[in-house]
Order: structure tokens, then sequence, then C-alpha cells
């Protein structure tokens, strides 16, 4: 017998290729994509429960309830301090070689980074999700758990991550409550 569990974890897996076969600038991955289960998102929930605490942001804490209520999840970081070369002055540098030189910053998301890359991380998080939408699988993209996974340490050298929790249920999660308000 198959089970809504067994059919998220199918589309965990879609999203997952969905996401690495997607186009990127130059044909250049730079990507780090992997799927995490209910003990790995309890953690995740309870660091997005503190840093809703420490910073005021009370929708760190919405979030990491729809986290604890979730599934599956998937998570999709970029390696967004490797230059591709183009010397395009998008990550606010002249040159990739000033770039690279330049220290990064102490933030959620480590800056600078590459254009390049981050627009690859919009591209292949929207296929991912796209994926999971066409086979009826709740989900949204959630910034409060990528940060909370960079602070645990579970996206290693990746300097932007989001989270996509997954849910099959009667009710979508994610949004319902919100449009009641």
């Amino acid at each position: 017998m198959i089970s809504e569990i067994d059919a998220v974890k199918t589309v965990a897996g879609l999203m997952m290729a969905a996401a690495r076969t997607a186009p990127k600038a130059m044909g250049i991955d730079s990507l780090v994509i992997q799927t995490i289960g209910r003990e790995e998102m309890g953690a995740v929930a309870e660091k997005m429960d503190t840093l809703g605490m420490e910073t005021g942001m009370t929708f760190f804490n919405t979030n990491a309830d729809h986290v604890r209520n979730s599934d599956l999840m998937v998570l999709i970081g970029v390696k967004g301090r490797l230059p591709l070369g183009a010397n395009c002055g998008g990550c606010g540098h002249a040159t990739c070689a000033e770039f690279v030189k330049a220290a990064p910053t102490d933030a959620d998301y480590p800056g600078p980074n590459c254009i390049f890359k981050i627009t690859d991380l919009g591209i292949v998080t929207g296929s991912a999700v796209k994926c999971a939408a066409s086979h009826n699988i709740d989900n949204r993209v959630m910034y409060t758990v990528g940060v909370a996974a960079r602070r645990l340490g579970l996206m290693e050298d990746c300097t932007i991550v989001y989270g996509i929790p997954l849910k099959v249920s009667g009710k979508d999660i994610f949004f319902a409550e919100t449009m009641a308000h």
C-alpha cells in the first residue's frame, strides 16, 4: 500500500531533480540540494523559534509551526561566493577578483554574492515548487528556514538557503490560515 507520505517523498525527489536540471548561468552548478525529515525539521523549527524571539520577527515563529506540521522539507542553497568571471559588477564590485577579495558580511545571508548565482537560486527554486504544485503537494518557499538551516550548519558553504516544507492535507497549512485574517 502506498501512503501520502510516500507521495511526498517521491515528489521531493522530483523537486530535487527539477532544481538540479534547471538552467544555470554559464552551465555552472553551485547548488546544494537536500531533503530533511522530522528530526532535522524539529531542530530547524526550534532554531526558527529562537531567532523569532531574539529578533522580534514573529513570522519566524509562525513559519516554525508550519515546519513542525509539514511532512518533509527540501533545502536548496547556493555557494554564492563563487564567481563566474564575468566581471559584470552585479555583486557591487568592479571585477570578480575584487568580489573574491571582499570580506563576507556577518548577516543572515553573508554577501557579497555573485548575482548570477542568486539568479540561478531563484530559477531552480521556482522549478522545484512548480514541480511540487504540479503534483498537488502543498509547499511554500521560506527564507526563515534557510536562515535557521545555515545557522545549524545544514548547508555547508552555502551563502543563501531557502527551505521548502511539503505537506499533504485537506487544507493548505501554509496559506489557508493567513487568508482567513
